[in-house]
Protein backbone atom coordinates (compact mmCIF):
# COMPACT_ATOMS: atom_id res chain seq x y z
CA UNK A 1 0.00 0.00 0.00
CA UNK A 2 1.50 3.56 -0.91
CA UNK A 3 1.08 6.54 1.14
CA UNK A 4 -2.09 7.84 -0.56
CA UNK A 5 -3.61 4.47 -0.50
CA UNK A 6 -6.28 3.01 1.81
CA UNK A 7 -8.14 -0.29 1.87
CA UNK A 8 -12.01 -0.75 2.81
CA UNK A 9 -14.11 -3.18 3.36
CA UNK A 10 -18.30 -3.27 2.58
CA UNK A 11 -20.10 -5.96 3.62
CA UNK A 12 -23.82 -5.70 2.91
CA UNK A 13 -26.98 -8.31 2.90
CA UNK A 14 -30.21 -7.94 1.90
CA UNK A 15 -33.25 -9.32 0.23
CA UNK A 16 -32.31 -11.33 -2.82
CA UNK A 17 -32.74 -9.28 -5.63
CA UNK A 18 -31.21 -8.63 -9.64
CA UNK A 19 -28.61 -6.21 -9.70
CA UNK A 20 -27.62 -5.62 -6.61
CA UNK A 21 -23.59 -6.79 -7.77
CA UNK A 22 -24.30 -4.03 -10.44
CA UNK A 23 -25.16 -1.48 -8.25
CA UNK A 24 -22.27 -1.81 -5.74
CA UNK A 25 -19.88 -2.32 -8.56
CA UNK A 26 -21.38 0.98 -10.18
CA UNK A 27 -21.03 2.95 -6.98
CA UNK A 28 -17.67 2.23 -6.70
CA UNK A 29 -16.45 2.65 -10.03
CA UNK A 30 -18.38 5.85 -10.28
CA UNK A 31 -16.72 7.11 -7.29
CA UNK A 32 -13.21 6.35 -8.84
CA UNK A 33 -12.96 3.73 -6.03
CA UNK A 34 -10.71 0.35 -7.34
CA UNK A 35 -12.12 -3.03 -6.29
CA UNK A 36 -9.34 -5.42 -4.95
CA UNK A 37 -11.48 -8.50 -3.97
CA UNK A 38 -15.19 -9.49 -3.94
CA UNK A 39 -17.38 -12.06 -2.74
CA UNK A 40 -20.88 -12.86 -2.45
CA UNK A 41 -23.71 -15.57 -2.03
CA UNK A 42 -27.36 -15.63 -2.69
CA UNK A 43 -28.94 -17.93 -0.08
CA UNK A 44 -32.41 -19.97 -1.63
CA UNK A 45 -33.49 -20.84 1.47
CA UNK A 46 -34.05 -17.88 3.39
CA UNK A 47 -33.97 -15.25 0.38
CA UNK A 48 -30.88 -13.47 1.00
CA UNK A 49 -28.06 -12.19 -0.55
CA UNK A 50 -24.63 -11.23 1.04
CA UNK A 51 -21.54 -9.39 -0.25
CA UNK A 52 -18.10 -8.84 1.01
CA UNK A 53 -15.60 -6.49 -1.76
CA UNK A 54 -12.70 -4.96 -0.97
CA UNK A 55 -11.65 -1.57 -2.69
CA UNK A 56 -8.94 0.52 -2.25
CA UNK A 57 -8.79 4.70 -1.95
CA UNK A 58 -7.12 7.29 -4.73
CA UNK A 59 -5.22 10.51 -4.05
CA UNK A 60 -8.60 12.59 -4.89
CA UNK A 61 -11.11 10.31 -3.51
CA UNK A 62 -13.86 12.21 -1.32
CA UNK A 63 -13.66 11.65 2.45
CA UNK A 64 -14.81 8.05 3.44
CA UNK A 65 -18.08 9.80 5.18
CA UNK A 66 -18.80 11.13 1.90
CA UNK A 67 -18.33 7.91 0.90
CA UNK A 68 -20.56 6.22 2.87
CA UNK A 69 -23.00 8.26 2.34
CA UNK A 70 -23.29 7.94 -1.08
CA UNK A 71 -23.79 4.48 -0.57
CA UNK A 72 -26.76 4.88 1.99
CA UNK A 73 -28.99 5.74 -1.18
CA UNK A 74 -28.08 2.70 -2.99
CA UNK A 75 -28.65 1.00 0.31
CA UNK A 76 -32.18 2.31 1.08
CA UNK A 77 -32.91 1.31 -2.69
CA UNK A 78 -32.11 -2.93 -1.74
CA UNK A 79 -32.92 -2.61 1.55
CA UNK A 80 -29.81 -3.42 2.65
CA UNK A 81 -27.89 -4.14 5.95
CA UNK A 82 -24.41 -2.93 5.60
CA UNK A 83 -21.13 -1.16 6.75
CA UNK A 84 -17.70 0.11 5.16
CA UNK A 85 -14.99 -0.54 7.30
CA UNK A 86 -11.49 0.88 7.38
CA UNK A 87 -9.26 -2.74 6.88
CA UNK A 88 -6.18 -0.79 7.98
CA UNK A 89 -7.41 -0.32 11.00
CA UNK A 90 -6.23 -3.41 13.59
CA UNK A 91 -9.25 -4.64 15.55
CA UNK A 92 -9.20 -3.92 19.26
CA UNK A 93 -9.36 -7.79 21.29
CA UNK A 94 -10.28 -8.57 24.52
CA UNK A 95 -9.07 -11.35 26.03
CA UNK A 96 -11.23 -13.88 28.65
CA UNK A 97 -9.35 -16.95 29.64
CA UNK A 98 -9.45 -19.23 33.01
CA UNK A 99 -6.57 -21.41 33.45
CA UNK A 100 -5.83 -23.37 30.30
CA UNK A 101 -3.92 -21.72 28.88
CA UNK A 102 -3.37 -22.83 25.10
CA UNK A 103 -5.50 -20.73 23.38
CA UNK A 104 -4.15 -17.74 24.91
CA UNK A 105 -0.55 -18.58 23.75
CA UNK A 106 -1.85 -19.19 20.31
CA UNK A 107 -3.32 -16.16 20.20
CA UNK A 108 -0.66 -14.20 21.70
CA UNK A 109 1.80 -15.62 19.28
CA UNK A 110 0.20 -14.66 16.38
CA UNK A 111 -0.75 -11.45 17.50
CA UNK A 112 3.35 -10.99 18.30
CA UNK A 113 4.14 -12.14 15.25
CA UNK A 114 1.78 -10.55 13.30
CA UNK A 115 -0.22 -13.28 11.58
CA UNK A 116 -3.17 -12.22 13.37
CA UNK A 117 -3.46 -8.05 12.61
CA UNK A 118 -5.45 -7.33 15.97
CA UNK A 119 -4.65 -4.80 19.17
CA UNK A 120 -5.03 -6.27 22.83
CA UNK A 121 -5.36 -3.61 24.97
CA UNK A 122 -6.26 -6.29 28.00
CA UNK A 123 -6.50 -9.65 29.44
CA UNK A 124 -9.12 -10.17 32.09
CA UNK A 125 -9.03 -13.88 33.82
CA UNK A 126 -11.05 -15.19 37.02
CA UNK A 127 -7.98 -16.84 38.24
CA UNK A 128 -4.22 -15.27 38.92
CA UNK A 129 -2.16 -18.22 37.02
CA UNK A 130 -1.60 -16.41 33.55
CA UNK A 131 -0.95 -12.87 35.17
CA UNK A 132 3.26 -13.71 33.71
CA UNK A 133 2.54 -14.98 30.34
CA UNK A 134 0.25 -11.69 29.77
CA UNK A 135 3.06 -9.41 31.71
CA UNK A 136 5.70 -11.16 29.09
CA UNK A 137 3.92 -9.94 26.00
CA UNK A 138 2.92 -6.29 27.89
CA UNK A 139 -0.43 -6.71 27.81
CA UNK A 140 -2.55 -5.59 30.90
CA UNK A 141 -3.81 -8.38 33.36
CA UNK A 142 -7.03 -7.77 35.00
CA UNK A 143 -7.41 -10.64 37.71
CA UNK A 144 -11.46 -10.31 38.39
CA UNK A 145 -12.43 -13.37 40.80
CA UNK A 146 -16.41 -14.12 39.98
CA UNK A 147 -18.20 -16.02 42.52
CA UNK A 148 -22.35 -16.36 42.25
CA UNK A 149 -22.44 -13.14 44.53
CA UNK A 150 -20.45 -11.16 43.01
CA UNK A 151 -21.17 -12.25 39.12
CA UNK A 152 -22.92 -9.34 37.75
CA UNK A 153 -20.64 -6.82 39.86
CA UNK A 154 -17.55 -8.93 37.59
CA UNK A 155 -19.54 -8.90 34.63
CA UNK A 156 -20.15 -4.88 34.62
CA UNK A 157 -16.82 -4.35 35.42
CA UNK A 158 -15.65 -6.52 32.05
CA UNK A 159 -18.52 -4.59 30.51
CA UNK A 160 -17.20 -0.98 31.82
CA UNK A 161 -13.29 -2.29 30.75
CA UNK A 162 -15.34 -2.63 26.84
CA UNK A 163 -16.74 0.85 26.50
CA UNK A 164 -13.67 2.05 27.75
CA UNK A 165 -11.27 0.48 25.87
CA UNK A 166 -12.90 0.75 22.57
CA UNK A 167 -13.04 -2.89 22.19
CA UNK A 168 -14.10 -4.39 19.11
CA UNK A 169 -14.24 -7.93 19.75
CA UNK A 170 -14.45 -10.02 23.28
CA UNK A 171 -12.60 -13.61 22.90
CA UNK A 172 -13.60 -16.38 25.41
CA UNK A 173 -10.28 -18.23 25.24
CA UNK A 174 -11.03 -21.49 27.35
CA UNK A 175 -12.84 -18.91 29.72
CA UNK A 176 -14.78 -21.53 31.83
CA UNK A 177 -17.65 -18.98 32.98
CA UNK A 178 -21.06 -19.10 31.90
CA UNK A 179 -21.93 -15.40 30.96
CA UNK A 180 -24.93 -13.98 31.97
CA UNK A 181 -27.97 -13.20 29.69
CA UNK A 182 -27.57 -9.83 29.88
CA UNK A 183 -23.72 -9.88 28.68
CA UNK A 184 -24.53 -12.12 26.28
CA UNK A 185 -27.51 -9.22 24.73
CA UNK A 186 -24.52 -6.31 25.47
CA UNK A 187 -22.06 -8.48 23.12
CA UNK A 188 -24.16 -9.74 20.97
CA UNK A 189 -22.03 -10.58 17.34
CA UNK A 190 -18.99 -9.19 19.46
CA UNK A 191 -18.30 -12.65 21.30
CA UNK A 192 -16.59 -15.24 19.93
CA UNK A 193 -16.31 -18.82 21.92
CA UNK A 194 -14.02 -21.59 21.47
CA UNK A 195 -16.03 -25.18 22.38
CA UNK A 196 -13.81 -27.75 23.00
CA UNK A 197 -16.33 -30.34 20.75
CA UNK A 198 -17.26 -30.59 17.37
CA UNK A 199 -20.58 -29.36 18.28
CA UNK A 200 -23.55 -30.11 18.33
CA UNK A 201 -22.19 -33.35 20.70
CA UNK A 202 -21.05 -33.52 24.20
CA UNK A 203 -21.86 -30.83 25.51
CA UNK A 204 -20.72 -30.14 29.66
CA UNK A 205 -17.62 -31.55 31.33
CA UNK A 206 -14.83 -33.82 30.31
CA UNK A 207 -16.46 -33.83 26.28
CA UNK A 208 -12.98 -35.64 25.47
CA UNK A 209 -13.73 -38.23 28.36
CA UNK A 210 -17.19 -38.80 26.76
CA UNK A 211 -16.01 -39.11 23.05
CA UNK A 212 -13.77 -41.68 24.42
CA UNK A 213 -16.27 -43.53 26.05
CA UNK A 214 -18.69 -43.64 22.78
CA UNK A 215 -15.39 -44.81 20.66
CA UNK A 216 -15.77 -41.71 18.66
CA UNK A 217 -13.73 -41.67 15.26
CA UNK A 218 -13.22 -38.27 14.88
CA UNK A 219 -12.97 -35.24 17.83
CA UNK A 220 -12.94 -31.88 16.58
CA UNK A 221 -13.35 -27.91 18.13
CA UNK A 222 -15.89 -25.34 17.30
CA UNK A 223 -15.59 -21.90 16.96
CA UNK A 224 -19.36 -19.99 17.53
CA UNK A 225 -20.77 -16.37 18.74
CA UNK A 226 -21.94 -16.44 22.30
CA UNK A 227 -25.88 -16.08 22.53
CA UNK A 228 -28.05 -16.56 25.78
CA UNK A 229 -28.40 -20.40 24.43
CA UNK A 230 -25.57 -21.97 25.77
CA UNK A 231 -22.64 -23.22 23.33
CA UNK A 232 -25.64 -22.92 20.70
CA UNK A 233 -24.73 -19.82 19.10
CA UNK A 234 -23.89 -19.41 15.05
CA UNK A 235 -20.99 -21.26 14.36
CA UNK A 236 -17.68 -19.63 12.75
CA UNK A 237 -15.43 -22.00 12.21
CA UNK A 238 -14.87 -25.90 13.30
CA UNK A 239 -12.14 -28.78 12.49
CA UNK A 240 -12.12 -32.44 13.09
CA UNK A 241 -9.25 -34.68 13.18
CA UNK A 242 -9.66 -38.81 13.25
CA UNK A 243 -9.07 -40.73 16.04
CA UNK A 244 -8.98 -44.75 16.25
CA UNK A 245 -8.94 -46.86 19.33
CA UNK A 246 -5.61 -46.53 20.18
CA UNK A 247 -5.65 -43.18 21.56
CA UNK A 248 -6.61 -42.64 25.21
CA UNK A 249 -8.14 -39.68 26.59
CA UNK A 250 -5.33 -37.70 27.30
CA UNK A 251 -4.23 -37.87 23.44
CA UNK A 252 -7.89 -36.73 22.95
CA UNK A 253 -7.30 -34.06 24.97
CA UNK A 254 -4.16 -33.32 23.54
CA UNK A 255 -5.35 -33.43 19.75
CA UNK A 256 -8.09 -31.00 21.29
CA UNK A 257 -6.04 -28.38 22.17
CA UNK A 258 -4.34 -28.49 18.65
CA UNK A 259 -7.33 -28.17 17.12
CA UNK A 260 -9.03 -25.44 19.33
CA UNK A 261 -5.65 -23.41 18.47
CA UNK A 262 -6.49 -23.18 15.10
CA UNK A 263 -10.46 -22.98 15.02
CA UNK A 264 -10.17 -19.97 17.19
CA UNK A 265 -7.34 -18.54 15.52
CA UNK A 266 -9.01 -18.44 11.92
CA UNK A 267 -12.70 -17.47 13.88
CA UNK A 268 -10.60 -14.44 15.14
CA UNK A 269 -9.54 -13.48 11.84
CA UNK A 270 -12.75 -14.50 9.93
CA UNK A 271 -14.54 -11.69 12.24
CA UNK A 272 -12.05 -8.96 12.88
CA UNK A 273 -11.37 -8.93 8.61
CA UNK A 274 -15.39 -8.37 8.20
CA UNK A 275 -15.41 -11.83 7.01
CA UNK A 276 -18.84 -13.21 8.80
CA UNK A 277 -22.13 -12.04 7.90
CA UNK A 278 -25.58 -12.81 10.35
CA UNK A 279 -27.95 -15.35 8.34
CA UNK A 280 -30.32 -15.73 11.20
CA UNK A 281 -28.95 -18.46 13.45
CA UNK A 282 -26.42 -18.92 11.03
CA UNK A 283 -23.29 -16.97 9.66
CA UNK A 284 -22.13 -17.00 5.80
CA UNK A 285 -18.39 -17.01 6.15
CA UNK A 286 -16.16 -15.24 2.91
CA UNK A 287 -12.70 -17.12 3.59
Amino acid sequence: MTATQHHYVLTISCPDTVGIVAAVAGFLSGNGLFITDSAHFGDTQTGRFFMRTGFRSHPGMAPIDTIRQGFAEVAARFDMTWGIYDADRKARVLVLVSKFDHCLNDLLYRYRTGSLRIDIPAIVSNHADLERMSEWHGIPFHHLPVTKENKAAQEAQILEMVDRLHIDLVVLARYMQVLSPEMCKALAWRAINIHHSFLPSFKGAKPYHQAHARGVKIIGATAHYVTTDLDEGPIIDQAVERVDHTHTPEDLVALGRDIENVVLARAVRYHTEHRVLANGAKTVVFR
